[in-house]
């Protein structure tokens, strides 16, 4: 495939990171006119991504919010987005050689269900990238649980920390994502994705991780304006145990049931 220099609609080096993945993964696997879903695409930021190979790719999610975002976002006619669920599609039959479910599983309260589902939505031979956050991760551990939990508490520490956010320039939002609730619901170790792809009669081909403290504060602060410190604590990720990563990327065969 002919070199092309790539441009980013986003400057966070870990987000990079995970789509240059994905990216990579269905190159090296699938022709360039192939059928890709983008489950839970949000914004679309990888649907558009993957459109500029040629990829034919449909993005899907059920925030009208963040599909309305996407279509106003998007400039390539091989990609398309619908307010849909991913149980509809199976329903009209379509199957894709590839299907993205990027930082989605960690937001369900039953993600076995839509797995059953991709699974069904994927032809014999496809690729099923899946991404989700470490739930014994840096940021999961150190800055997600315990602010759901103060939220929750919605007491005099919450609302101290949502105006030194908001001073420091934190918004609380995703360029990934324009829907109004990002909760994390479940929060999956590497052995509790390699169960579930089993459960599925998927099998992990391949593994990536994303980065290490990046985006845990106090560090985020500098991180966020120092592009260099981004790029070292994604390497450092590399090579340190699965375990210290911020997220994990994988991508799944179908195998025999």
């Amino acid at each position: 495939m002919q070199e092309q220099t790539i441009t980013y609609e986003f400057d966070r080096i870990a987000d990079r990171k995970r789509i240059d993945f994905i990216a990579r993964s269905l190159q090296n696997s699938l022709p360039v006119n192939a059928k890709i879903l983008d489950v839970g695409c949000g914004n679309g930021v990888i649907s558009r991504h993957l459109g500029r190979y040629g990829f034919n790719v449909t993005g899907i999610d059920v925030s009208e919010k963040a599909i309305e975002k996407a279509k106003s976002l998007n400039i390539y006619s091989n990609v398309k987005f619908m307010t849909k669920s991913a149980e509809q599609l199976v329903a009209e039959g379509i199957q894709y050689d590839a299907i993205i479910c990027s930082e989605v599983l960690e937001h369900l309260n039953n993600p076995d269900a839509l797995l059953d589902v991709l699974n069904k939505s994927l032809t014999n031979d496809g690729k099923l990238i899946i991404t989700v956050p470490n739930g014994k991760g840096p940021r999961e551990s150190l800055v997600t649980k315990p602010v759901l939990k103060m939220r929750n508490k919605n007491n005099w520490a919450w609302k101290l920390i949502v105006n030194i956010k908001k001073s420091l320039g934190y918004s609380g939002t995703t360029i990934q994502s324009a829907a109004d609730n990002l909760d994390h619901v479940q929060f999956f170790s590497k052995k509790d994705i390699q169960l579930l792809s089993v459960k599925h009669n998927l099998k992990i081909v391949q593994f990536g991780k994303a980065n290490f403290v990046e985006d845990v504060f106090p560090f985020s602060f500098f991180s966020k304006r120092i592009k260099f410190l981004q790029k070292v604590d994604c390497k450092i990720a590399d090579w340190l145990p699965y375990y210290f990563t911020g997220g994990f990327f994988f991508v799944c065969e179908k195998t025999s049931s």
